[in-house]
C-alpha cells in the first residue's frame, strides 16, 4: 500500500518550525475540544495536522517533544509502577450521611466563622479514581494514584493517553513547578459498551465505572487505557497561595484558564440555604447526567479562612462531601439458578421478588461464579440487598444475615451441567465452572442463538423459539444448517400448539418467507460480524472487527499462527491462543467450508476495496425508524466510511440522523445545536463518502 503521508520539508529549520506550529495548533484545539466542549475545527480536520506531525516526527525524530501531542499513546507497558511522593498530602473528606450531618456541619462552620462573611462553593463528587498531576514549566511531567496519601504509584505513562489532560499548560507564564488534582472517571455510556465487550469475551464485567476506571489507570499497557475512553475533571490547586489564588472559586477559574476540564456543574453558596438546594437538585438530576456521581462536595470558598478552620489528621475541616441516599433496595431470594452459555460457561444467577431500583423493575441478577456467591455468603430464602451496579447492572450486594431463615443451606455449584447431565469441570486457577459436554443443547441453543443475533449475522426474526422448535425437529445442528433450511422446512414447522381440530399449528408460509428473506440477507454480512457469530471464547465484537481488518478472510485466519494473531491490535497472547485453538479444529474448519460452499460470505474483499476513511473523526447518531435502510446497515455503512457511530448525544457528537418517530435523541441534538440530517442527507453522504458542509455544528 503506498504511503499516503504528508511530504517533509527537506530543510530542517523550516521542518522544526513547523512541527512547533503543528504542536501549537494542535494544543489549542485539544483544549477547546477536551477541555472546553467548543470545538473549532472537525474531528478529522484535527486527524489531518495531527498525521502530519507524525510524519515529520518519524522521519525527524530529534524533534520529537516529550509534550507533543503525537506522545500520548505508545509507550512500552511497564513491569510495576514506581512509587510517586506527592508535593502535599492528599485528603480523604469526612462524609455527611444526610442532610442532618450536612446542617450540623454548616453550622459549626458559621461559628467558625465567628460573623464573617462566609460563601461557599459546591462541587458535584465524581464517582471516579482520584489522580495528581505535576507540571515544570508548563509541561506535564508527572501522574500519581492517592495511594495511601503521602505516596501513590506513577501511572504517567497511562494518564497521557487521556485527552482531557494537558500535556502544557494553555499559560503564558506557567509557573515553575505545579500540582493540580482531580478525578479521572469513565462515561456512563463507555462503561456500557466496556461491559458489553466483557461479556463477549466472557470476562466478568465491571462493579461500576469508578471500578473501571480506576482499573484503566493501572494498566501495564497505556493503549489499553487509551482504549478505555476515560476522562477528567480537575478541582485543586496543591499550593494555591503560590500563584496569588484567594479562593476555591479563583483556583477553578485558575484551572479552566490554564487547559484543564473542570465541571461545569459547580455554584457559589453565599449561605447554608443555597448549600441545600444545589444538593437537592443534583440528587434530583444525577440520573441525567452522562457520568456518575456519588454526592455533592461543599468547601469554605476563601482560602484564608480554610486555613484558620485546619484539618485533622485525616480530612480537611472546611470541607464536606454530602453523599447521596443509596439506591439499595431489599428483596428476597428464592432461588440461585444456573444459565449454561455457548461455551459451556455455568454461571449462577439470583431469581428474587420484583423489586424497583434506579427507575426499573429487575427480578433477576447475575452471581458471577460460585466463588463470588461464597465470598457474600449468599443463600436461598435470604432477604439481599440488590441495587444497578452504576445505575446500569443488576448486583446482589449481599444478604441481611439478622433476616436469614433457619436452616438455610450453602449454595453449591452443580457437580453436573443442569442442561444436559454430563459432568461440569473447574479448571485450575480459573473462576468459571464448564459443562465439557460439546453436544450440550444448553450450548447448542445459546450458540445458534448468538448467530442468529442483531450484533451478529443479524437473522431477522429467528428467535429462540423457532431455534428451539428447528433444533428439536432435527433441521438444525449447527450453524451451517441455516442456509440449508428450506421455505418448505419453515413453513411446516410444527410449533407446539394445537388447533381447535387436533392438528398442529404450524409458522406457516408468510413468516416462512420473511425467515427466508432474513436467513438470505444474512449471507452477506461483513467478516466482522460472521467471526463475532461463531462465538469464540474471549472474541467479542470488538476484537472481531480487528482481526477482520487485519486478516480480511476466514482462509487468512486459518492459516495464521499464534504469533501473527498476537501482533493485531487488541488481541494479544491470550485470545490469539483462544482463536487459533478455535481454527485447530478440524469440525470448525470443515464448519467454515460448510459456510462457504453455502453462499455465506467469508472474505471481506468480495465487496470491493475498502472505502477511503472521509468520515474518520465524526460521531454519528441515528434515532428514529430508517424507511430505506436498517439501522445496522447504516451504522455498518457509516463505519466502512470510518465514522464513528454512538448509542447517544453528548457535545462531541457531529451528526444525528432523523429517521420516522425519533426519540428523545432528537430534542437533545436540538437542544445542543448539533447538526441534523434526514435519511436522503445520509444517503448523499453514504453514496459520496463527503462529509456534508455545515456552518453551524
Amino acid at each position: 500500500m503506498p504511503d499516503e503521508r504528508p511530504s517533509v520539508p527537506d530543510d530542517l529549520h523550516g521542518t522544526a518550525l513547523r512541527a512547533e506550529m503543528l504542536r501549537k495548533e494542535l494544543r489549542h484545539h485539544g483544549r477547546l475540544y477536551y477541555a472546553l466542549d467548543t470545538p473549532e475545527i472537525s474531528d478529522a480536520a484535527y486527524d489531518a495536522l495531527l498525521r502530519e506531525l507524525e510524519a515529520i516526527e518519524a522521519a525527524y525524530p530529534e524533534l520529537i517533544a516529550p509534550d507533543s501531542p503525537t506522545q500520548r499513546v505508545g509507550a512500552a507497558p511497564s513491569e510495576a509502577f514506581a512509587p510517586a511522593r506527592h508535593a502535599q498530602r492528599m485528603y480523604s473528606l469526612e462524609n455527611a450521611m444526610g442532610m442532618a450531618e450536612l446542617e450540623a456541619w454548616l453550622e459549626r462552620m458559621e461559628r467558625e466563622a465567628g460573623g464573617r462573611t462566609l460563601g461557599f462553593m459546591c462541587e458535584l463528587k465524581i464517582d471516579g479514581s482520584s489522580i495528581a498531576l505535576t507540571y515544570a514549566d508548563g509541561v506535564f511531567e508527572r501522574a500519581a494514584t492517592r495511594g495511601d496519601g503521602v505516596t501513590g504509584e506513577d501511572v504517567t505513562a497511562n494518564v497521557r493517553t487521556i485527552r482531557s489532560v494537558p500535556l502544557r499548560l494553555h499559560l503564558d507564564a506557567p509557573p515553575a513547578t505545579v500540582e493540580v488534582r482531580g478525578e479521572v472517571y469513565m462515561p456512563k455510556e463507555s462503561f456500557e459498551r466496556l461491559n458489553e465487550e466483557q461479556e463477549d469475551a466472557e470476562l466478568p464485567p465491571y462493579a461500576n465505572p469508578r471500578n473501571a476506571a480506576a482499573g484503566a489507570v493501572r494498566q501495564k499497557d497505556p493503549s489499553v487505557t487509551a482504549s478505555r475512553d476515560l476522562s477528567t475533571f480537575m478541582y485543586q490547586v496543591v499550593d494555591p497561595h503560590a500563584l496569588g489564588l484567594q479562593s476555591q472559586r479563583e483556583a477553578l477559574e485558575w484551572l479552566r484558564s490554564a487547559g484543564f476540564r473542570v465541571n461545569p456543574s459547580v455554584e457559589h453558596c453565599p449561605d447554608a440555604r443555597c448549600v441545600r438546594a444545589f444538593c437537592e437538585f443534583a440528587i434530583e438530576h444525577r440520573g441525567d447526567l452522562p457520568y456518575e456521581i456519588d454526592g455533592v462536595v461543599v468547601k469554605v470558598d476563601s482560602f484564608a479562612l480554610q486555613d484558620e478552620i485546619g484539618s485533622t489528621s485525616k480530612a480537611p475541616r472546611w470541607a464536606i462531601a454530602y453523599k447521596f441516599p443509596p439506591e439499595e433496595r431489599t428483596t428476597v431470594l428464592r432461588s440461585i439458578r444456573v444459565s449454561v452459555g455457548r461455551t459451556g460457561a455455568m454461571t449462577p444467577y439470583a431469581e428474587f421478588d420484583p423489586v424497583l431500583v434506579a427507575g426499573s423493575t429487575i427480578r433477576k441478577a447475575t452471581l458471577h461464579n460460585a466463588d463470588e456467591i461464597h465470598r457474600k455468603d449468599v443463600r436461598e430464602g435470604d432477604t439481599i440487598v440488590v441495587r444497578k451496579a452504576g445505575d446500569v447492572i443488576p448486583e446482589v450486594v449481599g444478604p441481611v444475615p439478622g433476616l436469614r431463615p433457619e436452616g438455610a443451606r450453602t449454595w453449591k455449584m452443580p457437580a453436573e451441567c443442569p442442561a444436559c447431565g454430563r459432568p461440569a469441570w473447574r479448571e485450575p486457577g480459573e473462576a468459571v465452572t464448564r459443562c465439557t459436554n460439546v453436544a450440550c443443547p444448553a450450548q447448542r441453543l445459546e450458540r445458534l442463538g448468538h448467530w442468529a443475533s442483531r450484533g451478529a449475522m443479524d437473522i431477522d426474526g429467528m428467535g429462540e423459539e423457532i431455534i428451539g422448535r428447528l433444533v428439536r425437529s432435527g433441521l438444525l445442528c449447527d450453524v451451517s444448517d441455516f442456509y440449508s433450511t428450506t421455505f418448505e422446512d419453515l413453513a411446516a414447522l410444527d410449533m407446539g400448539r394445537r388447533k381447535m381440530d387436533g392438528t398442529p399449528v404450524t409458522l406457516g408460509p408468510v413468516v416462512a418467507a420473511k425467515l427466508m428473506a432474513s436467513i438470505e440477507a444474512s449471507q452477506d454480512r461483513p467478516l466482522a460480524r460472521l467471526l463475532f457469530g461463531l462465538g469464540i471464547r474471549h472474541v467479542g465484537a470488538t476484537v472481531a472487527e480487528a482481526l477482520a481488518r487485519a486478516f480480511g478472510s476466514v482462509d487468512a485466519l486459518i492459516d495464521a499462527d499464534i504469533y501473527e494473531l498476537a501482533q493485531v491490535e487488541q488481541v494479544g497472547p491470550k485470545i490469539a491462543a483462544s482463536a487459533r485453538a478455535f481454527f485447530d479444529n478440524p469440525e470448525n474448519v470443515a464448519l467454515m467450508r460448510r459456510l462457504h460452499e453455502l453462499g455465506v460470505r467469508t472474505r471481506d474483499e468480495a465487496s470491493g476495496p475498502a472505502r477511503e476513511q472521509t468520515l474518520a473523526g465524526t460521531t454519528w447518531v441515528l434515532t428514529g425508524a430508517l424507511e430505506r435502510l436498517t439501522r445496522d446497515e447504516a451504522t455498518a455503512s457509516l463505519k466502512e466510511l470510518g465514522a464513528k457511530v454512538s448509542g447517544s448525544v453528548s457535545r462531541k457528537t457531529s451528526y444525528v440522523v432523523v429517521g420516522v418517530d425519533p426519540g428523545s435523541k432528537y430534542e437533545t441534538a436540538r437542544s445542543l445545536g448539533i447538526h441534523i440530517l434526514d435519511e436522503d442527507a445520509l444517503g448523499r453522504v453514504l453514496a459520496t463518502g463527503v462529509e456534508p458542509e455545515v456552518n453551524d455544528r
